[in-house]
């Protein structure tokens, strides 16, 4: 069997893609993989060193105001198209595949024209537009949100919820807590703003730290994000937080194990995003939702809200986002541990650990009828 997958420009549409090539893998004896995406995206770093053969088409998503730009952005999305139809009619894939980011549009609408069979996945509450315009040649759509489904045509579209990596659903082992200087007994509090991290979050950070410092009742595990480690650290140190001396907190640039991370958190501060979603309600952990304010079509914040609405989450706004508030929100999570363990037992019941495999299942069967 051999497919095309194609996602890029985030971490969010690169790792669901990954995860349903190595769902596809242990399910087909001898599996084919080109994975399509720009040469200054994301993926071309991340898929060739996984080892997974890697084409490029040459695009840019379009400014979203009137500039002289995207008419040349434009000519490169007419001549994307051609190229991506070249890539297509070389490989002959059974099926193609699109996780998300404006790379999809040529290569999906190049199977759509050839007549090849192909699927996307929707990460989020709200579509973004390259997906909306795909609905119309795709034959199948798989969909991580309930909510999301309603923006697509009724006949094609599953909810399924979104991919993620197997190891996320691995039980917590007694070295775990080791693994980051932290203690079991304790409530464990773990803060990211994603891969790059969130500076709105990391300053009010800065405060919460300086607020738990040295309590025996919970624990911190903070990623900054790379490019914000050292200005944290600097602002720690200027608010007299001791991180050696508190014993109870740890604050590192990245997390290269998140889901062993996961597997000692009792709440989380988090984003917004579809993945970081999936794998927190996956393994039903209550969170506290800071949606990133410019993403398209703002849908991390109706992604949080769907969340928040379930019952699994507190959303506080990032124009809101403040030391005192955000104190006062895990303070009350942490003290009534009732609410807590509805909201852990509420994010379960959104968490879909068999995406990829039913997605999986749905790529198998557009193979098999094409045969």
């Amino acid at each position: 069997m051999k497919i095309i997958v194609s996602g890029g420009g985030t971490g969010g549409h690169i790792y669901p893609a990954l995860t349903l090539i190595r769902t596809l893998e242990k399910k087909v004896d001898r599996l084919e993989v080109l994975y399509v995406g720009t040469h200054a995206g994301l993926e071309a770093d991340i898929i060739p060193k996984e080892g997974i053969p890697f084409a490029t088409v040459d695009l840019q998503g379009f400014k979203r105001s009137l500039s002289p730009e995207n008419i040349l952005r434009a000519a490169r999305a007419i001549k994307g198209v051609g190229k991506a139809m070249g890539i297509v009619k070389k490989f002959q894939p059974d099926v193609v595949i699109g996780t998300g980011g404006y790379v999809c549009g040529p290569v999906l609408m190049a199977a759509g024209l050839l007549g090849i069979p192909s699927l996307i996945q929707e990460q989020n509450v709200i579509p973004g537009i390259t997906n909306k315009i795909l609905a119309k040649f795709v034959d199948r759509i798989a969909t991580g949100y309930q909510e999301a489904s309603k923006h697509f045509p009724a006949g094609k579209v599953e909810f399924t919820g979104n991919p993620i990596r197997a190891e996320v659903m691995a039980p917590r082992q007694e070295g775990d807590y080791e693994a980051f200087d932290l203690l079991p007994g304790r409530k464990t509090i773990l803060v990211s703003g994603g891969s790059r991290g969130a500076r709105s979050i990391n300053r009010a950070m800065v405060d919460v730290l300086k607020h738990y410092a040295g309590r025996r009742d919970v624990q911190i595990l903070h990623a900054t994000g790379k490019g914000e480690y050292e200005d944290i650290m600097s602002r720690l140190r200027a608010a007299g937080v001791d991180l050696e001396k508190a014993c109870n907190l740890q604050v590192v640039p990245y997390l290269y194990n998140m889901p062993q991370a996961m597997s000692i958190a009792d709440l989380a501060v988090f984003r917004a995003g579809a993945t970081g979603l999936a794998e927190l309600t996956a393994k039903g952990i209550p969170a506290i939702l800071i949606p990133y304010p410019y993403a398209a079509e703002n849908h991390q914040e109706h992604n949080a809200r769907a969340v928040e609405k379930a019952g699994a989450a507190r959303v506080i706004l990032n124009k809101d986002i403040s030391p005192e508030l955000l104190i006062e929100t895990i303070d009350d999570l942490l003290e009534d541990q009732g609410t807590l363990r509805k909201m852990a037992a509420a994010s379960r019941s959104l968490g879909r650990p068999q995406a990829a495999d039913t997605i999986a299942e749905m790529i198998l069967e557009l193979a098999r009828n094409r045969q």
